[in-house]
């Protein structure tokens, strides 16, 4: 049994993981912007403590930062401004004494989206997209997650683009631009509003460069989009699919892409329990 967390900017999510199964999962609120790293060490451990159990053979931790997965260590970690080099696995293996593996958290998100897949039917070459705050993104090639040398490999939502970066136009930075977010935005969509809908054609134009972005790079078999905006893809898919077909010159690859949806709260602690 592996303990996975998912450890945000919001929440901090812990989850005990069976043979690729959470058995249980909580969540609490992550820590608070003004905590110094003593009291972000001592509070992530009580949470810890609270799930840990007999027959916890192991810890997963994704976090929004790149990280030196072989020592543990987490440098400038997103939204938690105290994070500037923690030596986590070797604070935790200290305390809890089981082996602790870290890595991003798009990664995990990706290897959690792989191991959803039926075993007879998961991706030969998969790219996960998760559409929050910003667009993190993860790749997993054969089973194997491809993280670069400082976790940060497939990172296009910093590209230039449109006199800014790409996750600017996809992610809630977009939303934000017209003082809506994702969710009220597809309610006013279903009332009819013809605004709302076109704010998400937008979207979804500026999403399908992304996607033809990653198809140059990774010729994909599978694009997996998560986050709280994938819910929405029935609003945006049209768009984003006019614009991949007019940007990615061969129309088969196009054809034979699959692309799916996965926003369950499981699939980050899945990815991250499965480390190793």
């Amino acid at each position: 049994m592996t303990l996975g967390i998912d450890l945000g900017g919001t929440n901090l999510c812990l989850g005990l993981v069976d043979n690729g199964k959470v058995i249980s999962m909580t969540s609490v609120p992550s820590f608070e912007r003004s905590f110094t790293l003593e009291q972000t060490l001592e509070y992530l451990a009580e949470q810890i403590s609270t799930v840990f159990v007999e027959g916890v053979e192991k810890i997963g931790i994704g976090v929004p930062s790149v990280v030196d997965v072989n020592k543990g260590i987490v440098y400038d970690a997103a939204n938690i401004p105290s994070w500037k080099e923690v030596h986590l696995k070797e604070y935790l293996e200290g305390r809890f004494g089981v082996p602790v593996y870290i890595n991003n958290d798009a990664n995990c998100y990706a290897m959690g989206a792989y191991g959803l897949y039926p075993e007879d039917a998961r991706p030969e070459s998969l790219v996960t997209v998760t559409l929050g705050t910003g667009m993190g993104i993860g790749i997993v090639d054969h089973g194997r997650l491809i993280c670069g040398v400082n976790c940060g490999a497939g990172e296009l939502g910093y590209l230039d683009y449109n006199g800014g970066c790409l996750e600017e136009f996809c992610s809630k930075q977009f939303f934000a631009k017209y003082n809506v977010d994702s969710y009220e935005l597809s309610k006013a969509v279903a009332a009819g509003d013809e605004k709302a809908k076109a704010i998400f054609d937008e979207f979804g134009a500026h999403l399908g460069y992304a996607v033809t972005l990653l198809m140059y790079a990774y010729d994909p078999s599978h694009i997996v989009f998560g986050g709280g905006i994938a819910n929405a893809m029935p609003l945006f898919r049209e768009s984003m699919m006019k614009t991949i077909r007019s940007k990615f010159p061969f129309a088969a690859n196009v054809d034979k892409l699959q692309i799916d949806v996965q926003t369950s709260g499981e699939t980050p602690i899945i990815g991250a329990a499965s480390l190793n």
